[in-house]
């Protein structure tokens, strides 16, 4: 004869189940709470400037479906990347089901996502974005070249001063800027920060180092967590 589990036992191990399954989320669940993230690399870049951190963040569970590494001609207007990005973006979207994207970008390629989100309709597509080592203000190291995108690069040209005016955080996005006191390629320093950021110094880490230094990564993967 079987012997009766008693009732008490019954409820205690179906209430410990539910809340097993309420407070460990399966692997599927928190995928599909996060966002698809599309690296803009800067000046003179390329798309593998980003692999450490690709690495990194598919060493965190990420998968290569999840993560996109853009690459665009860097002497051409920043206006005109911003509207490459707004199609790349788009596509990225499309490809993975996702409404909004992250956006990490690296030295000149904040200034191009950062047209778009103020120009180009890409706030609502866009959860957070990150500046590593921005020139947002400009930098006396564009005074030494001399294509299209250097020239909106230089303190007070007319790109800068427009995308600067009014918010330079605008709409929900959530921004997010990391900079370094020991930056030889964003000067001044301050240059990289903007009003209505989250502003998070590095610590003395080269402007090329950022795109690889462990703990600018943790800021960042904490930053679009």
């Amino acid at each position: 004869m079987r012997t009766k589990r008693p009732l008490i036992t019954t409820v205690l191990l179906a209430a410990l189940t539910t809340l097993a399954t309420v407070l460990v989320p399966t692997q599927s669940v928190q995928a599909a709470e996060r966002q698809p993230i599309v690296f803009v690399h800067g000046y003179m870049g390329s798309a593998g400037n980003w692999d450490t951190m690709v690495s990194r963040f598919k060493a965190d569970g990420y998968a290569s479906s999840e993560l996109f590494a853009w690459q665009y001609n860097t002497g051409q207007s920043n206006v005109t990347t911003a509207k490459q990005l707004a199609t790349y973006i788009d596509s990225v979207r499309q490809q993975t089901g996702s409404a909004t994207v992250d956006v990490v970008t690296h030295s000149m390629g904040g200034l191009s996502s950062r047209y778009y989100l103020k120009n180009l309709g890409g706030q609502p597509k866009v959860d957070d974005w990150v500046s590593l080592g921005g020139p947002n203000h400009g930098t006396d190291s564009a005074n030494w070249c001399f294509n299209t995108s250097c020239g909106e690069m230089r303190i007070g040209s007319s790109f800068l001063t427009s995308l600067n005016s009014g918010d330079e955080t605008p709409g929900p996005v959530a921004y997010g800027t990391f900079w370094s006191s020991c930056d030889e390629t964003i000067n001044p320093d301050s240059s990289v920060t903007l009003s209505g950021a989250t502003n998070k110094h590095v610590g003395c880490v080269g402007h090329l180092a950022l795109l690889s230094d462990l703990g600018t990564y943790q800021g960042v993967r904490a930053f679009v967590a």
